[in-house]
Formats: structure tokens, sequence, C-alpha cells
């Protein structure tokens, strides 16, 4: 596992792409219960070098129902995004996730995590990426439907603050999902 991130993590396969050059983003352990896959990350990520720590990240360990040092301890999550480095900004946010990351790097990293019972699925990318014909027409129907990726994978809308506006348009999701969720991430943490 360790050589596996040592090649991910010095990984330039899209250099020319990327306007802060590559630092790719990406933590994982043999012994991790639970992998979050989430898009890309985004510039304090990119500087920094962590993971989810920004806004979004909060309100993702909120979701989850998890303190700071269990979700960034490998061993019970892992933390693999679909594009590892951060991709730049586009018109309403930061651009997609780089295509070339998770079919070069995902499959290797999940096997040599035996241990996974619970992979998190955050956003569209992630979505279409793993859930494939399975996902519904739009996200929302996709996260409305988490019952049927269960017990394999759990569909979530990305946490960033930008989703204010579908988190009050959907009640359900805080009412309904987030509960069951952090059930089922608490046995597992």
């Amino acid at each position: 596992m360790q050589k596996l991130l040592s090649e991910i993590r010095s990984c330039e396969l899209c250099k020319a792409h990327l306007p802060l050059g590559p630092n790719p983003i990406v933590t994982a352990d043999p012994a991790s219960k639970i992998v979050i896959i989430g898009q890309a990350p985004g510039i304090k990520v990119h500087k920094t070098g962590v993971p989810w720590d920004d806004p979004s990240g909060k309100q993702l360990r909120k979701w989850l129902g998890v303190s700071d040092r269990d979700f960034y301890d490998p061993t019970k999550i892992a933390l693999i995004p679909m594009g590892f480095c951060y991709p730049g900004k586009g018109k309403s946010g930061d651009l997609p996730p780089r295509p070339e990351c998770a079919p070069l790097w995902h499959k290797p990293l999940l096997s040599k995590m035996p241990n996974v019972e619970l992979v998190v699925v955050i956003g569209m990318y992630a979505q279409k990426y793993y859930l494939g014909s399975e996902a519904k027409r739009t996200l929302t129907e996709t996260v409305g439907a988490y019952k049927t990726y269960l017990p394999d994978f759990f569909p979530l809308p990305h946490p960033s603050p930008r989703n204010r506006f579908w988190l009050t348009k959907n009640p359900w999701f805080e009412e309904t999902v987030i509960p069951e969720l952090q059930h089922r991430v608490t046995k597992l943490v």
C-alpha cells in the first residue's frame, strides 16, 4: 500500500492540464473500513495537502457524525477523490475532476483494502463512475434512492456550502438520509 500511495503522490500524468501543478491528495490503509470518494481537491486542500480541509470537509464530518481524529485515521476511513489534484477554476466553481485518475488508480487502491464495508460516493462524478447505469437521472433521485445501493455504496450530494439551496429544497435528506448514514458509519468506526 505504501508503495502504491507513493506512486500516486508522485504522479504527473496530467501535469499539463493543472494550473497549479500536480499535488495528488489521497489517504488509505489496508485496514480502512469506509472509503469516501469525492470529486477533486479544492484550492485550499491543494495548498495544505490535507484532504477535505475546508468548509465542505467540515460539513461532511458533521453528516458522517465523526470526529476529525476518526475522519483522518486511514485505518478507519480512506479518502480517495475521483481526481487527485486540484483541476482549476471554472465558471461556476472548480473544474470537473481530471478523468485520468479514477481509471488509473482506484482499482489498485481498492484491491489493497480488503476490509472495506462501505463506499460513500459524493457527487455526480463519483456516482456515475461507481453506480454506472444504476445511478438515477439526477443526483437528487440517486441520493433519494440511497437504500437501493446499500450495503456497498452510499450516495451523497457534495457537502459544499454552495449546496445550501439544495439542502433547503430537500429537507428529507437531513431528516432521513443523514441518520441512516451516521448509524452505518458509527458501526464501522
